[in-house]
């Protein structure tokens, strides 16, 4: 039986989870919001649909596996908003919420688990902690993969640093967890073959660090000047950026590696970092 993933908000992070499963013979239907977007998805070999607008339900009737990747806001959880009923009567094996580890809120930098009470400071983790529950009242083999900074191909801090636009931003204290993209791919597939409905899962690597920390040793690997150094309250900072600078923890990530057996392939950002790197072209870069 051919297995099929539904993938709602098919976007970077479900794009490395659909790049694995799809060598080995799956299906996978995945949401967009734009016709160009969904070109590139079907060139990649992903079945798009524009949603809002498109029918879920015969998506919905044959999938065996359900990924949410679509951030709630205000009004809650736009999936749930629309196809809830339809939700709980689906016939699927696994069912997987992508969430963030911003809802945990401020530890001033000590450390989480998964089982850290819910302390958002910020809108988004309100929304966030609302969507997990709602999502877990529905009655899915439901699994909560809650996110660090996502990084990656593209998603890197080189450009910043060739271009001479990236700063040290410097708050004492300070501590980020970070995943590289590769990471939650394999991760998520690791679910998939060992599911426990009801888990909760922090996907993260082991090395949380201030955030200058990171700029630095992209400087130095692209063998130019440091960026300059810049105190938080001095710092040009948009009101999201800003946002994530209020909260100062470190994310364990234990169960992810116990439970689902998962070895990082990319265990500290150096690692990561290194194999960015490694695939900035000699002339030119991302």
């Amino acid at each position: 039986m051919t297995q099929v993933l539904l993938s709602l908000g098919h976007g970077y992070s479900a794009q490395a989870l659909a790049a694995r499963l799809l060598p080995q013979g799956w299906r996978v239907i995945g949401t967009t919001r734009s016709a160009e977007k969904a070109a590139r998805l079907a060139a990649q070999g992903v079945e798009p649909l524009i949603w809002p607008g498109a029918d879920l339900a015969p998506a919905l009737a044959q999938a065996t596996h359900i990924l949410s990747s679509i951030a709630p806001d205000a009004a809650g959880d736009p999936v749930l908003a629309a196809h809830a009923a339809q939700l709980a009567q689906a016939p699927t094996r696994w069912v997987g919420y992508l969430s963030t580890t911003g809802v945990y809120g401020d530890h001033q930098g000590g450390w989480v688990d998964e089982t850290t009470a819910l302390t958002p400071g910020t809108a988004r983790g309100h929304h966030r902690v609302a969507a997990e529950a709602q999502w877990q009242a529905l009655g899915l083999p439901l699994h909560i993969f809650r996110l660090a900074g996502i990084y990656g191909p593209g998603r890197g801090p080189f450009r910043k640093v060739l271009e001479g636009t990236a700063q040290r931003i410097v708050k004492p204290g300070q501590f980020f967890s970070r995943i590289h993209v590769e990471d939650i791919g394999q991760v998520l597939e690791a679910s998939i073959h060992r599911p426990a409905p009801g888990a909760i899962y922090n996907i993260c690597d082991d090395d949380p660090s201030p955030p200058q920390d990171v700029l630095g040793h992209a400087a130095e690997l692209l063998g130019v000047p440091l960026p300059p150094e810049v105190e938080i309250d001095k710092a040009d900072m948009t009101a999201l950026a800003r946002s994530f600078y209020a909260e100062s923890k470190r994310v364990r990530n234990d169960r992810m590696k116990t439970d689902l057996g998962v070895t990082l392939r990319y265990p500290t950002y150096r690692d990561g970092l290194a194999a960015l790197h490694a695939q900035i072209p000699t002339k030119g870069a991302r």
